[in-house]
């Protein structure tokens, strides 16, 4: 395959990369069992309250340590990197598989939701509050979370989660 590429030139290249990125990214995917097909678009208003709720969804899900919705959540093919580790959709999951804090809130400040078609990406703080070890704990992360729209449904596709260092 690659001796066809290296005869191509230079801007032609570009345009067989980025028409086969396109289909890759386009091929159709199995509904998840059980998710409603939906074959109309959302308005962009709708779709921006539909984002918001799922993330409100997420953030509960990770409180609640229900590894269950996360898994509904998340796109078989999510990735997400905390701090410096990269983590698969069962990697990330496992993170949450613990004893529930009942004391967990996240509280989302939004900087920015830009949606294009059946792709959405949210940058925004969070703020966890809980306990740890007995006494209270607040962590502030920066993150950016990407979604994709298929079947009708948003399914979170990657995250960049980053933890803000306290104030000195």
């Amino acid at each position: 395959m690659r001796q066809r590429f290296r005869k191509l030139k230079p801007h032609m290249l570009g345009l067989v990369l980025t028409a086969l990125a396109f289909s890759v990214a386009a091929a159709p995917v199995a509904p998840e069992q059980g998710a409603p097909a939906v074959t109309q678009a959302a308005s962009p208003t709708d779709a921006r309250q539909q984002l918001l709720d799922l993330e409100k969804q997420w953030t509960d899900a990770e409180d609640k340590s229900d590894t269950e919705a996360l898994r509904r959540i998340l796109d078989d093919r999510f990735v997400a990197t905390l701090g410096t580790r990269t983590y698969d959709k069962e990697a990330f999951i496992k993170v949450f598989a613990r004893d529930v804090d009942p004391s967990a809130s996240q509280t989302l400040t939004y900087e920015a939701v830009i949606i294009d078609a059946d792709t959405a990406v949210l940058v925004a703080t969070d703020t966890s509050r809980g306990t740890k070890d007995g006494a209270p704990r607040t962590a502030v992360y920066k993150y950016t979370a990407t979604y994709i729209r298929r079947d009708g449904r948003w399914r979170a596709l990657a995250e960049h989660i980053v933890r803000v260092p306290p104030p000195q």
